[in-house]
């Protein structure tokens, strides 16, 4: 048994933003906007630009630092708690009330469930990602580099300074293609500034326009990724119904506050896998959508599947 998630042994470096969004429910919006701007029928919206001129994550005081109604649920599956909040019309500048539902379940098997739900009295987009760092070694041994990692996508979105230039591109014969178990390290020296990529998951290809629902690809989890430590021996397992996932080999950590236990986690300490619809949806028309109206429901699920090997 080993602690395999970074983080910080108390509750402030979470919400005064010294945390990189360890163990954060990210959202209105995760990933990035281009220039934090966007038009929804017709009106266009401002963010906050808090990242190179973007919007990243929900702005300044995204949902990462917000403090949450919580409550303990009697489940068939296990331990279970609900996190829920309404955010605001015109919070962080987007518009409409939102109420937003996140279930995490821990079942007997070693799988942790997270379900996410929204519903919205105007229209307003919604992009909500689970963002844990893994070490599958312990959150204190040091990198994620000889972890093996595979990816079921052939297809990944390119970037141009971190925002997609809207292609749709295959992996095979990239430094991304990890269709097949790859270590982490293999080939980063290959890829600039290290992965920060998102993922066409599901094999989905390159399809004109993804006829999706927001926050989904499907109403069941699909198989996405496997992240192994031959080390330890430890396997994670990653099932969604999300059509994307950004893959971000904690390119910028080290030399910040220190996380649990004092340990000063280094660059590429920890990893995520983190399922969501596509960066900059809302400006790609031909990406998932991210936009939900009144009557709409808002649903995304994640699964951790935990076991040794």
């Amino acid at each position: 048994m080993e602690d395999i998630v970074l983080g910080f042994d108390e509750a402030l470096p979470y919400a005064d933003g010294r945390s990189p969004y360890f163990g954060a429910l990210v959202g209105r919006c995760a990933n990035r906007i281009a220039k934090g701007r966007f038009t929804l029928d017709g009106k266009t919206y401002q963010l906050a630009q808090n990242n190179d001129g973007n919007a990243l994550h929900g702005g300044v005081n995204g949902f990462s630092r917000r403090i949450w109604n919580a409550e303990r649920l009697e489940s068939v599956d296990g331990q279970a708690v609900r996190f829920t909040r309404t955010s605001a019309d015109g919070e962080e500048g987007y518009p409409g009330n939102l109420k937003v539902s996140v279930t995490y379940t821990l079942t007997e098997h070693g799988v942790l469930k997270v379900v996410m739900d929204a519903d919205t009295d105007q229209p307003t987009l919604v992009n909500l990602a689970q963002h844990s760092y893994f070490n599958l070694g312990g959150h204190d041994s040091g990198d994620v580099l000889d972890h093996l990692l595979t990816i079921n996508g052939d297809h990944y979105t390119p970037v141009v300074d971190a925002i997609p230039t809207g292609e749709i591109l295959q992996l095979r014969g990239t430094p991304f293609d990890f269709s097949e178990a790859m270590t982490v390290g293999s080939r980063i020296a290959d890829v600039p500034g290290g992965y920060d990529h998102n993922y066409v998951l599901h094999n989905m290809g390159r399809q004109a326009k993804f006829a999706t629902k927001c926050g989904s690809v499907s109403d069941l989890p699909k198989y996405a990724a496997t992240l192994h430590d031959p080390k330890s021996g430890r396997v994670m397992k990653v099932l969604t119904t999300a059509p994307g996932m950004q893959f971000y080999s904690g390119n910028f950590l080290g030399g910040g506050a220190s996380g649990k236990g004092g340990v000063a986690y280094p660059k590429h300490g920890g990893l995520c896998l983190e399922t969501q619809a596509f960066p900059d949806s809302i400006n790609q028309p031909s990406f998932p959508a991210v936009v939900i109206r009144p009557g709409e429901q808002y649903h995304h699920e994640v699964q951790y599947h935990f076991s040794t090997r």
